[in-house]
């Protein structure tokens, strides 16, 4: 046995001589593949979270821990607002924020994208009962908290102050904090407040049920929405928000924008898909203006999309994206681009390995009728009579080597061809 174990470990040694170079090709052209193809993606980001207690800090925080489920950090960055998300997305501070609708303009959209409107933010305005208010151009005395300077709710307020015209004053354009302005509220140091949020943050609700504290309908919202793109007009309708408490005892027309979630215009598509993944099991849920799968959508996006946030809406989540983690969805993401010339490569390097073996191992055995023959060649060329003793000791020599060649089993016909050649060749010769 043990001549027959040696007799394999010399075969799969000789298989490893003509396989080797095929598979230092094949991890070469892995390794230059890993070179080649697109970065990893970070395993940070920064995301503009607007004020604490504001909605779009809570849902800043459902984003961070459904992406540090799938291994990506997500540092919360306060900010004032919509304004001052816009700009640090500009000057690449953040990489991603939630953004009110209709802020935007010519440089935001050289620069930023959108991955579709998330959900209608109304435009909120709470009012002391004592305040004689109808509507909104009714508050141009009055102590009116419009939100705090780089604020989303500040720009709205200031763009409706400004459409429904006269002169408003200082105290009408008070810049507290959504915190400041709904205390202040409470206790009567103001008059009036207004807050552009989401339906369901938690000082909207509050403010809702409040004693002595009112919602301001805006009568002309369709037309406010008409004269203006970036808005929308919307319905609270009556009992909606308590139906046994009757919150509100009637239907109240407002005016919304809607919220984008923006990213920087370079950010990486696997952050890109990891996103809209989170973007669709926060925001596809109903609310108090919308119905369950409503948002997220491009429908309102008025900043440019990537093709991958279309494919997203129209079909979903990729194929990997599915039934992958997100670590192995994106790796396989990049590689696929470069496994098809990989592959390429791969197939006529796997067809042509047995033919090279084959001719390496037929080769140890056929280079030797070389010699063979020059041998035969000078031992016919001999005078008849002389003797051949010098040709016929080469033989022998010859004979001695070709029984140290190491084959495979299945070439050792081949090998004992030869040697009976030799043999006979000897014999041709004869003694001198």
């Amino acid at each position: 046995m043990a001549p027959q174990r040696e007799t394999e470990r010399m075969a799969g040694r000789g298989m490893w001589r003509i396989y080797g170079p095929f598979i230092a090709v094949a991890v070469a052209g892995f390794l230059v593949t890993l070179f080649l193809m697109d970065p990893a993606p970070p395993k940070t980001i920064r995301f503009g979270a607007g004020a604490p207690g504001g909605a779009y800090h809570d849902y800043a925080e459902r984003y961070q821990r459904l992406l540090a489920e799938q291994g990506v950090e997500v540092e919360l960055v306060e900010t004032a607002g919509s304004i001052e998300n816009l700009r640090l997305l500009e000057e690449d501070y953040i990489d991603v924020a939630l953004v009110q609708g209709g802020l935007t303009g010519i440089s935001e959209e050289k620069r930023l994208r959108s991955l579709g409107g998330m959900f209608e933010e109304p435009f909120w305005v709470f009012v002391r009962a004592g305040v004689k208010a109808e509507d909104f151009g009714d508050l141009k005395s009055v102590r009116l908290s419009i939100g705090p300077d780089g604020s989303g709710t500040r720009a709205l307020a200031s763009a409706l102050q400004t459409a429904y015209g006269g002169d408003w004053a200082n105290s009408a354009r008070l810049s507290l904090s959504t915190r400041e302005a709904e205390v202040a509220l409470r206790e009567g140091e103001i008059d009036a407040a207004a807050f552009a949020a989401a339906p369901d943050a938690s000082y909207i609700q509050s403010l809702m049920r409040a004693e002595g504290i009112r919602l301001l309908p805006f009568e002309r919202a369709p037309a406010i929405a008409r004269r203006d793109g970036g808005l929308s007009s919307v319905t609270l309708l009556r009992g909606i928000a308590d139906i046994g408490a009757d919150i509100p005892q009637r239907d109240l027309p407002l005016v919304a924008a809607v919220s984008q979630l923006t990213v920087r215009g370079d950010i990486h598509p696997a952050i890109e898909a990891v996103l809209l993944d989170a973007a669709l099991a926060i925001h596809s849920e109903p609310s108090l203006f919308s119905e369950a799968g409503q948002f997220p959508n491009i429908e309102n996006a008025d900043l440019p999309v990537s093709r991958q946030t279309t494919r997203f809406y129209r079909d979903g989540p990729s194929f990997l994206r599915r039934y992958f983690p997100f670590s192995v969805a994106n790796f396989l993401d990049r590689a696929w681009v470069l496994a098809i010339p990989l592959l390429t490569l791969a197939f006529p390097l796997v067809r042509a390995a047995p033919p090279i073996y084959r001719w390496r191992v037929r080769r140890k055995i056929y280079i030797w009728y070389k010699d063979l023959r020059a041998l035969e060649e000078e031992g016919r060329a001999t005078p008849e009579g002389a003797p051949r003793t010098s040709v016929l000791s080469r033989l022998e020599r010859l004979q001695v080597d070709i029984g140290k060649l190491d084959v495979p089993l299945s070439y050792t016909d081949d090998l004992y061809r030869l040697r009976s050649h030799v043999e006979f060749v000897k014999q041709l010769l004869g003694p001198a």
